[in-house]
């Protein structure tokens, strides 16, 4: 699906408030609120929108570990990594899952209730025997920045 500047200005409104009413999006998108809702549709139906979501400040509900991984696989085969990508999407302390190139197959980001249960759940991990021939833990130990919001201006620079 094109993008047009229209599109743009209707994902960085929602990016930056997925709850602005229709009327306030269609303003800052210049359209009418028939129009800009069926652009949002549009946009649903392409993949390009894939849900609404709040951001909870976790550490202000329960004290967590949050915990960034790099796994390496012992092979290299597709079925491998199938099976350890099947394992860790069933598993809802794992949030983030990153395939990437390089010296590393996988970067993780788990989020626990406590290091003990960052170990508990490597320990599960080994034990199934996923393919993982080594693993590296880095603690997080202060977030400096993280966005859910994508730089769509500087990404897709279209004429606002």
């Amino acid at each position: 699906m094109k993008l047009d500047a229209i599109d743009l200005r209707i994902l960085e409104a929602i990016q930056a408030d997925g709850r602005i009413t229709k009327l306030a999006l269609a303003e800052k998108a210049g359209l009418s609120p028939t129009p800009c809702w069926m652009r949002l549709r549009k946009l649903e139906k392409a993949g390009i929108v894939t849900g609404y979501h709040a951001r909870v400040a976790l550490r202000r509900v329960a004290p967590v570990a949050s915990v960034m991984v790099e796994v390496t696989l012992g092979n290299h085969r597709q079925a491998d990594f199938d099976r350890f990508e099947r394992a860790v999407a069933a598993i809802p302390e794992i949030v983030s899952c990153w395939s990437v190139g390089g010296g590393v197959d996988y970067f993780l980001k788990v989020v626990t209730s406590d290091i003990d249960a960052y170990q508990r759940l490597v320990d599960e991990l080994l034990e199934r025997e996923l393919g993982i021939e080594r693993y590296f833990t880095y603690i997080v130990t202060k977030t400096v920045k993280e966005e859910t919001v994508l730089p769509l201006g500087t990404l897709l620079p279209l004429t606002h």
